[in-house]
Formats: C-alpha cells, sequence, structure tokens
C-alpha cells in the first residue's frame, strides 16, 4: 500500500510542476501517470483512452459551455450595462454609494453567468468610468469589484459547483440549492461592511450622489426584468424539476438569444465573438476535467483516500481540526494557483477524507467554494486582482489588494460561521429536497 510520505511528495511535485508555470492539465496528467506506472504498471495507461471518452461524454459537462455562452450574449447583448444602471438608481443612497452597486451588480450578474472572472470583467468594465469622477476611494472601489465578483462562483448557477458535482458524484441541484442563501448573506455582508466604512470615514464614499425621483427609479425596474427573467428560467427550471442544470443552461441561451435579438444586437459578428470566447474557455477547462478524473480514477485504485484518512486519524485531528487544516492548506494555495486549479487538483484527495470524518459534501461543495472565492482575491495570485487591474489599466495591482482586504476578512470569518452552524448551507437544500 501507498505512503503517506509518497502521496505528499506526489502532491508537491504536482504543485511545483503548476508553480513553474507547466500547464495545469500537464502536471496534473503527469503526477497520475507517474504514479500509475511507479505503482501499477504501464498497461493501466492504456485505460486512459476509456476515461477521457467516459470523462467527455458526461451530459451534465454539457451545461459548462452552455452557462460560459449565457454570459457572454448577456454582456455583448447590452443587458450589463443596463442593469448596472438601474441598481445604482435604487441603492446610490445608501452610505457608500455607488460601492453598494458594485456588489448588487455583481451579484446579479453571477446569478447568470456562473464565473467570476467574467463577473469581475464585465462589472468592472461598466463601473470604472463612474468612480473617476465622483470622488471615491479608488482602492475601495477596486476591492469591491474585485470581492464582489468573486460570488460568481457561489451564487448559483455555478461553474465551479458543477465540476465540483461532476467529481465527486454530488447532486448539482442540491449544490446550487446551498449556494442561494451563502451567497446572498456574504453579498449582504459586504454591503454592510461598505456601510460601515463610508459612516467611520465619510471620504472614502466621495460626495453624496443625488437622490433620484421615484418615478425615475420605477422606470428603472425595466432594465432589471431580462437578467430576472434569465434567472427565472434557469433556476425555477431547475428547481420546478422541468430541466437537468444541462438542460436549464440551454433554456437560458436560448432566452438570451431572445433576449439580444430585442435589443438589436443580435449580429453574425456579436454571435461569432461568443462562440470563439466559449470555445476557448471551454476546451481550457474540459482539458483540465479529462486530466483530473485520471488522477481520481489512479488515486482511488491506489488507495490514497482510505491512506489519508488513516494518518489523519492517528494525527488526532477532531472533524472541526481537520477543517481548520484545510482552511490553512488552501489559503496557503491559493497564494501560488489559479483556482479551477486547485479545486480540480485537490477534490479527488480532499473529498473522501472529508466525507469519512462525518461531513457533508454538499456543505463540504460550499465550503470549497468560498474558499476558492477568497483565493480570487489572495495576492500574489487572486484572479480577479488582475482582471480589475487590467480593466482599470494603470496605477499599480498593489491598490486592488489593499482594497480587497476588509472583503477578505469578511470571506475568513464567513467560513467560521457556516463551520459553526451548517444549517445555514443545509437547511434550503433539506427544505427543497
Amino acid at each position: 500500500m501507498i505512503s503517506v510520505t509518497e502521496v505528499l511528495l506526489g502532491f508537491g511535485l504536482m504543485i511545483s510542476m503548476m508553480a513553474l508555470g507547466i500547464h495545469v492539465a500537464v502536471a496534473i496528467f503527469t503526477t497520475a501517470a507517474l504514479g500509475a506506472m511507479l505503482y501499477l504498471g504501464t498497461p493501466l495507461l492504456f485505460s486512459f483512452g476509456d476515461l477521457l471518452w467516459g470523462t467527455l461524454n458526461d451530459f451534465i459537462l454539457t451545461a459548462i459551455p452552455l452557462f460560459i455562452l449565457l454570459g457572454e450574449l448577456l454582456l455583448r447583448a447590452g443587458i450589463t450595462e443596463r442593469m448596472y444602471s438601474a441598481l445604482s438608481v435604487w441603492l446610490n443612497r445608501l452610505p457608500g454609494g455607488l460601492l453598494h452597486t458594485n456588489i448588487g451588480a455583481s451579484s446579479v450578474f453571477a446569478a447568470m453567468s456562473g464565473s467570476s472572472v467574467a463577473t469581475a470583467a464585465t462589472i468592472g468594465t461598466v463601473a470604472l468610468p463612474a468612480f473617476a469622477e465622483r470622488g471615491y476611494s479608488e482602492r475601495l472601489a477596486l476591492g469591491t469589484l474585485a470581492a464582489g465578483a468573486t460570488l460568481g462562483i457561489l451564487i448559483p448557477p455555478s461553474i465551479n459547483m458543477i465540476i465540483y458535482g461532476a467529481i465527486t458524484n454530488t447532486s448539482i441541484g442540491a449544490l446550487f440549492i446551498a449556494g442561494i442563501v451563502p451567497g446572498l448573506a456574504l453579498a449582504a455582508t459586504f454591503m454592510l461592511v461598505i456601510m460601515g466604512m463610508s459612516l467611520l470615514r465619510p471620504g472614502v464614499a466621495g460626495e453624496r450622489e443625488p437622490r433620484v425621483p421615484l418615478a425615475q427609479r420605477l422606470r428603472s425596474l425595466v432594465d432589471l426584468l431580462p437578467p430576472a427573467f434569465v434567472f427565472a428560467i434557469v433556476i425555477g427550471s431547475i428547481y420546478s424539476g422541468w430541466a437537468t442544470p444541462t438542460e436549464a443552461a440551454a433554456l437560458g441561451v436560448v432566452a438570451a438569444l431572445l433576449l439580444a435579438a430585442l435589443n438589436r444586437k443580435l449580429t453574425i459578428a456579436m454571435l461569432h465573438e461568443c462562440f470563439l470566447s466559449m470555445a476557448r474557455t471551454t476546451a481550457m477547462i474540459m482539458l483540465i476535467i479529462s486530466a483530473a478524473f485520471f488522477l481520481n480514477y489512479i488515486v482511488g485504485i491506489l488507495g490514497i483516500p482510505f491512506a489519508l484518512t488513516q494518518w489523519v486519524s492517528e494525527l488526532g485531528l477532531s472533524p472541526l481540526g481537520l477543517i481548520l487544516a484545510l482552511v490553512v492548506f488552501y489559503l496557503v494555495l491559493g497564494c501560488f494557483l489559479e483556482t479551477l486549479s486547485m479545486m480540480i487538483a485537490t477534490v479527488p484527495i480532499v473529498v473522501p477524507m472529508v466525507v469519512q470524518f462525518g461531513f457533508d459534501p454538499v456543505w463540504f461543495g460550499v465550503f470549497l467554494v468560498i474558499m476558492m472565492e477568497i483565493s480570487l482575491i489572495t495576492p500574489p495570485i487572486g484572479m480577479n486582482l488582475y482582471v480589475v487591474q487590467g480593466v482599470r489599466g494603470r496605477g499599480s495591482i498593489v491598490d486592488v489588494m489593499i482594497g480587497s482586504l476588509p472583503f477578505l476578512a469578511v470571506m475568513l470569518a464567513f467560513v467560521a460561521l457556516i463551520t459553526a452552524w451548517p444549517a445555514i448551507v443545509l437547511w434550503l437544500p433539506g427544505v427543497m429536497g
């Protein structure tokens, strides 16, 4: 039986390859292939072809390109910009003004696109010009964009939850339902932090936004109907049992096409851009997933989950101690690895051990996604930090990092909260299940 020392050496090799800049899929596959050759023999490598076909032929994974396409269509149809403007007239009178709009718009767009990076790029492009001329603290404005966009992988639909569910054989519908309450609670907490900072240091929120007449605010609600329509179709069809997540994503794409046509944005050139972007992103994700499934297969045959569980039991760690160790583990990894690669590389090893300790896989899925959110704004590799800085196009990325720190602390506190009260995550799936 393989020893824990050998497991840790193999994992260290995989992480080192990623840190050196080797493509994530290559690092994962190389580690799995070396494990197969050293412990199981070269002939086992021939099973990769069958495994690859079985992985890519999984119906649930078809949801990934469809949700990516959905986000692209909504962005290029101009729906996001109108949504931001509509939210701003309702939220700008709160202490913090337009900073709340960043969080609100990120939450709504997250509920349509399922991607944090797409949310950061889209909302950042729409929002940053408005802050430059209103006297807001630039660091805090950048921080709200980077942190608010992390909600894209927690509020359903979430591409990361689809991948987690596919790898661990956990219900995607249950994961989506479990992400609603934590996602909305985290968004509300972000807004409370903004209000607190604005009241304590009024200068960070610029000048008080002018009051918008009620009639104008009511008219702006029309621009919130398209995102609400898409969300109702996608999430409603899943929770009502009318459609699987993949079918719901397809319905969402059809709805987005109709909205683009109504906005007179539906052109061949626009579709060409959407499909190209979808193809690039999907190819990258599927390549990593294929390698991860092969690693999962080898890890299972070698009995690594059992060996790690036994080792952790011998250390005398309690279930709470294990979670604390995993928080530190993912915080460290998040400083060096991209979110998706970190999740896919660790899930096959960590989840069986966590389940063995009595944790619900749905709860752990939400816990893991929040840890992935934290890594998105953790220096020096936090992807959202670079996306927001790229949209900004000037100055130093340190401004984005400093602006994100209050929200990073909030997310760590939220992890402690759901660990102490798992019902925050599991209550709604239990009610709707």
